[in-house]
């Protein structure tokens, strides 16, 4: 069952939800040659819909957020990245499409003239419609007011019948009405059900993956769909006191070789850790990190073996990942989710890299205090505590579509905890839903490869007797969900990885 279909029962109530927020009494605007009425001064909640498909089209789109921001539009919200193949005029190359929720001050009117200036200084000329644009920005809607002018209609007249712009649409409305403002685009729906029964009708989430539809997530040089295979994150920490493997990859000969024997194994990604992050590890400084990192990642970018491969980064330090990427990391790993380091997801947002936000409580040495055990329900809080930081993430330029979400297992949980967690990462999506619905889509890392949790249960006080725990715990993950599995071991968890990609690919053709 897909996640909408799941959240379906939740919106039984949708017309009585319209009318508690005051669906029936919209303002509406129209403008001809002699009557003008434009909103200037008041904040209104806009809703706009990108896409592109010439030249570097993630390029584009970090370039037209970058122009909005400066033009008065303050992005809250960013819907998935969407590539999908080209409607009416089919002869053109593939698309890429999201949608932003965003605040501004512009009336509509100057919302749109500033949207097609930031165009036409991007390189868009009139060409064919629907022809190859680098960017094309579209007002889906504004505020409460339906708007209907010589030049601009709003909601935009071809919402309906395009699900390149409903299913990002989607994302940044969520699958709960939170406002009034929300209300009204549900009423402007074509559909009694609003605009999820709008979805549902072009298809709904049973589109992705088929009709030339897509979500991909940019990484590296290339867009990654993460739904057509689980991917082996390989460990490679660099540290003295690791609790697995701490002092065993500290000289480069070691560090090198093992990435050789992961990578030969079947790691699609290596992550490099400089610090250790078990329980209690002592913090070291950033040029302490730095020392250790640099010199293995600059021998691993220039490894034959790694091409096509990706490169992680474990850090919670801004002046670490930057440096790491600037040397050839594609992607950052953050245990904190930003917590640590106040500048990170600033940092991050200017790298223009994807971004693994952890939960964690505290930091290393304090995260399994007593009162950051203490949990009502583990997967809603963990669920609740992760999109806050997310939502400090999209707020500072992270967008959705750059998001990778780590439920933390281990970090700040008892074993109990863990179990629930592990178990209940289907939950941990639905309830991310209720908040982010984009952030609930992206791909999830776990990490429980050799963790005490593991011993406990299985009597194993040595880390590397874990391994077959772990297989069992990673094949348990991904078949409630996880997309990402971070790994010590990769020849013993390869073959529980193929078993379970093959069970979905099955279970996905027969539903």
């Amino acid at each position: 069952m897909n996640l909408l279909k799941q959240l379906m029962p939740q919106r039984r109530g949708l017309s009585d939800s319209l009318k508690r927020f005051g669906g029936s009494s919209f303002c509406f605007l129209h403008s001809s040659q002699n009557v003008s009425v434009e909103l200037y001064s008041q904040e209104h909640e806009v809703v706009i819909a990108l896409g592109s498909n010439v030249g570097d089209r993630i390029h584009n789109f970090n370039q037209a957020l970058r122009l909005m921001k400066k033009s008065g539009i303050n992005i809250t919200r960013h819907g998935c990245l969407y590539e999908t193949a080209p409607a009416y005029v089919t002869d053109q190359p593939h698309f890429l499409n999201s949608a932003v929720r965003a605040v501004t001050k512009l009336g509509p009117h100057e919302l749109l003239g500033v949207l097609k200036k930031i165009e036409k200084d991007m390189g868009r000329t009139k060409g064919i419609r629907y022809g190859p644009r680098p960017i094309d920005l579209d007002i889906l809607f504004y505020g409460k007011f339906r708007i209907n002018s010589d030049i601009l209609v709003v909601p935009h007249e071809r919402i309906w019948e395009r699900p390149f712009v409903i299913a990002p649409l989607i994302d940044v409305v969520g699958s709960e009405i939170e406002n009034d403002t929300v209300a009204s685009w549900h009423s402007m729906s074509l559909h009694s059900g609003g605009l999820f029964q709008s979805w549902q009708k072009l298809g709904g989430e049973c589109l992705i993956g088929k009709e030339g539809m897509t979500r991909v997530l940019p990484i590296g040089n290339h867009l990654w769909d993460w739904s057509k295979k689980i991917s082996l994150m390989g460990i490679l920490n660099l540290t003295p006191d690791s609790f697995s493997d701490g002092g065993k990859f500290q000289s480069l000969d070691a560090a090198i070789s093992q990435v050789r024997l992961m990578i030969s194994e079947g790691a699609d990604m290596i992550d490099l850790g400089a610090q250790s992050t078990r329980p209690m590890a002592p913090r070291i400084s950033p040029q302490e990190e730095l020392d250790r990192l640099i010199p293995v990642l600059e021998a691993i970018v220039k490894m034959p073996e790694m091409n096509g491969k990706l490169i992680s980064v474990d850090t919670f330090y801004s002046e670490v990942a930057s440096e790491a990427v600037s040397t050839g990391a594609h992607l950052i790993n953050d245990v904190s989710g930003g917590q640590l380091d106040p500048n990170m997801v600033k940092i991050v947002a200017d790298l223009e890299v994807p971004y693994v936000i952890m939960h964690m409580r505290g930091d290393p040495t304090t995260m399994q205090n007593s009162e950051h055990l203490q949990y009502d329900n583990v997967c809603k809080q963990v669920a609740s505590e992760l999109c806050a930081r997310v939502n400090t993430a999209e707020a500072s330029g992270i967008p959705a579509w750059r998001i990778i979400i780590d439920p933390g297992i281990g970090f700040s949980k008892n074993t109990q905890q863990n179990l629930e967690i592990l178990i209940g990462l289907s939950d941990i999506r639905l309830e991310l839903a209720k908040k982010n619905l984009a952030v609930s889509h992206t791909p999830m890392l776990i990490g429980t490869s050799r963790k005490r949790f593991l011993g406990e249960i299985c009597s194993r006080s040595a880390s590397s007797d874990r391994d077959p725990a772990t297989v069992a715990s990673v094949t348990a993950g991904i078949l409630n969900g996880a997309n990402i599995v971070r790994i010590h071991n990769v020849r013993d968890n390869l073959d529980a990885v193929r078993l379970c990609d093959m069970m979905l690919k099955y279970k996905r053709s027969c539903g």
